[in-house]
């Protein structure tokens, strides 16, 4: 009752129409409108008859039908009891709302008609963007702990036949199509489902980590959701709130369009600038991005030491790699974490020290959440590790494996891992982190069961469910507090760490650098490239290219400067041995590595990647490419051109996201001028390439020339 007495003398806070200054807010008593210039959403508040929902949601130009006049807005369950915007709330007030990213907008507080939930809805809008940004803020007004499950933070529906028999779903990061009922999962940070009759849509962003986030489109019935996994999903979300206190959930973006014949343009502009600009993904926050990585994995694996890796580090200086990372093998155990005098006698800080006198950022991998059962932490703390169903200690990496268990975030863990990762990147001066394995659940097990933690001692987690997304967010919030302490650091988060086969997604964007998404072995030539073009072009451009940590070429591959060619398109990485190439070829190298890095200071090519105009997904028998250009100078970037079997020895390139205005130079690498034309004649004209091999590529400069 006190709760109800509190929540209810709030409401003679009454809400003026017209009160709020906020530029993209303002509301009466009866009605909130969000708008920002470029897109509108209205909500019904609860003073008409007691329910919040979305009455209007559309772009301001031009028709937009797509969606209910009603829309539930939100839906979640509370003790097994459905809450929604159609259930009853009274409305405690509005605030404004912003964030450090230029964010604004209003939160609304609720309370449910049962008195046992305080809810604030918060909405954040930003400059000429069309993404309006959500979250849920749920708060226990009970004298217990509840249960909080299956939460959809966005829930839209649509009216009657058409939009759910005509509308195209992109799902997998907006690149496959698919037509009929979808059910997401944690490939699906984006989707966009498009009608292509009325040429209008919707983006649906899940900022959800990994195998936490659900997105549907038309699955049970005819709606939208994007939120979090329901109770009966094979990871269910589940959090436990005490006493008085507040759960807020994910972030989730929406973004509608119309006048657009296919997704492609919202795809290739709006999203990735958004992400770029607003989300605040961690490349964003790096005064430096990396252009030219080394990786000593393959083909060495664990078999390093201190000779072979200062012989590997001259070499990769010598073609001109800028960052140098050291590899599974240097480390006496897992989870202990310390250095193997025998491989290193003299420790790894001189190593270090030579390959920054080299020019390069040393970094090291390390196994984040792992320890064998012989270390001396495992022995000391085995009550830190995850246990499954039966109480035992297990690897969720690879279950059944007995060299190494993994470790429970909710427990000490945390702060000793935290320790060891602090110090070498303080003392040894690393400038880049690969973090790896599993912490949550496996890319190689078939079995949802082994996944999370079943302990019910762990102050992290009360249960199983718990566990999976505690987990998940201790993680980042053990990458958050490595980057106060040294905000260069990179941190390469794998998709293992993640838990989905090249998995990923825009939390884990928003914590780290960058992501391990492939192990490519076993393929030389044009197969390899073909296969890095591929994840670049199908995880790009809803996510940030530079975090594409696309292994694992070879420098001494055959054909290793398409290789290159390819992987620019990402984040160029290479790992083999450079030892075995000649003068001549480590001369190249350095040339492909000062052009990058060249482009990278002239242009910023790292913060971009768009699709090139016709040239689709890369494939046998086609023409593929990719551009680097920066939309916000306009001033320039790189571009990408592929033929991979093609029967074609010539196609047109046409550029698109220039100033039509201003004249631009196409050049090859070496310098040579290509063509010369107005920004509107490279979109609508182009320039010919001519690729006289059937696998082979080019690389191109586009720059604006000053009159």
């Amino acid at each position: 009752m006190r709760y109800f007495l509190i929540f209810f003398s709030l409401l003679t806070l009454a809400i003026q129409p017209g009160y709020s200054i906020n530029p993209f807010a303002k509301w009466t008593k009866t009605e909130l409108t969000l708008c920002n210039g470029v897109v509108s959403r209205i909500f019904q508040l609860p003073a008409v008859d007691g329910t919040f929902v979305t009455t209007s949601y559309k772009p301001l130009n031009g028709d937009f039908n797509y969606f209910s006049y009603s829309c539930t807005d939100f839906q979640f369950e509370v003790n097994d009891v459905v809450y929604s915007g159609k259930t009853k709330w009274e409305l405690v007030k509005i605030e404004y709302a912003d964030d450090s990213k230029e964010g604004s907008g209003a939160v609304v507080t609720l309370v449910s008609s049962d008195k046992k939930i305080g809810l604030s809805v918060k909405f954040l809008m930003y400059p000429n963007s069309p993404a309006i940004r959500k979250s849920l803020i749920v708060k226990n007004l009970t004298d217990s702990d509840i249960r909080l499950e299956s939460v959809d933070v966005e829930k839209l529906e649509v009216p009657g036949y058409y939009p759910v028999t005509y509308s195209w779903i992109y799902h997998d990061y907006g690149r496959r199509r698919y037509i009929g009922n979808y059910d997401g999962g944690k490939q699906d940070a984006l989707i966009i489902v498009h009608d292509m009759n009325t040429e209008q849509g919707i983006v649906l962003g899940n900022e959800a980590t990994g195998v936490m986030k659900h997105t549907s489109v038309f699955w049970e019935t005819q709606d939208i959701c994007v939120g979090l996994t329901y109770k009966n999903a094979l990871f269910p979300f589940r959090k436990w709130i005490g006493k008085g206190e507040s759960f807020e959930t994910p972030q989730v973006f929406t973004m509608v369009y119309n006048n657009q014949k296919t997704p492609d343009e919202i795809l290739n502009t709006a999203v990735p600038d958004f992400v770029r600009k607003y989300m605040g993904v961690r490349l964003s926050e790096l005064n430096e991005k990396p252009t030219f990585v080394y990786n000593t994995w393959e083909p060495f694996f664990k078999n390093i030491d201190e000779k072979l890796v200062m012989e590997l580090a001259k070499a990769a200086s010598d073609a001109g790699m800028k960052e140098f990372i050291i590899d599974d093998g240097w480390q006496d155990s897992y989870g202990d974490w310390g250095i193997d005098y025998k491989k290193f006698p003299n420790g790894l800080k001189p190593v270090f020290d030579y390959i920054k006198s080299l020019g390069m950022k040393p970094g090291l991998w390390v196994s984040i959440g792992s320890a064998a059962p012989s270390s001396k932490v495992y022995q000391a703390h085995p009550e830190w590790f995850v246990t499954d169903k039966d109480g035992a200690a297990t690897s969720l990496h690879a279950p059944g494996d007995k060299e190494k268990y993994t470790a429970c975030f909710g427990t000490g863990w945390y702060d000793y891992i935290k320790k060891i990762l602090l110090k070498m990147a303080v003392e040894y001066g690393l400038e880049y982190y690969k973090l790896d394995f599993a912490v949550v659940t496996s890319a190689y097990t078939f079995d949802h069961n082994q996944s999370g933690c079943y302990s019910t001692n762990h102050t992290g987690h009360k249960d199983h469910n718990e566990s999976l997304f505690t987990n998940y967010e201790r993680l980042w919030q053990l990458f958050d507090e490595l980057h106060e302490a040294k905000p260069e650091l990179f941190i390469d988060c794998t998709f293992e760490t993640l838990g989905g086969t090249q998995a990923i997604d825009y939390a884990l964007v928003k914590h780290a650098e960058g992501d391990w998404l492939s192990n490519f072995a076993g393929a030389e030539g044009e197969k390899t490239d073909i296969r890095i073009r591929n994840m670049a072009w199908w995880r790009s451009p809803a996510m940030p290219a530079t975090a594409l940590v696309i292994g694992n070429p070879q420098m001494q591959d055959i054909g290793w400067e398409t290789h290159i060619k390819s992987i620019a398109g990402a984040l160029p990485i290479m790992l083999g041995d450079p030892r075995k190439l000649s003068e001549s070829e480590l001369k190249t190298y350095r040339g492909y590595a000062d052009w990058l890095q060249l482009m990278e200071s002239k242009y910023g090519i790292m913060s971009f990647r768009q699709d090139l105009p016709g040239f689709g997904e890369p494939m046998e028998g086609m023409w593929d490419g990719f551009q680097r250009i920066n939309t916000e100078t306009k001033e320039g970037g790189i571009i990408g051109v592929f033929r991979h079997g093609s029967v074609e020895s010539a196609r047109t390139v046409t550029v698109n996201w220039l100033d039509p205005l201003k004249t631009y130079q196409v050049k090859s690498m070496i310098g040579k001028d290509v063509a010369r034309l107005s920004g509107t004649e490279l979109k609508n004209k182009g320039f010919v390439v001519t690729l006289g091999e059937l696998y082979s590529g080019e690389l191109f400069e586009i720059s604006q020339i000053v009159m």
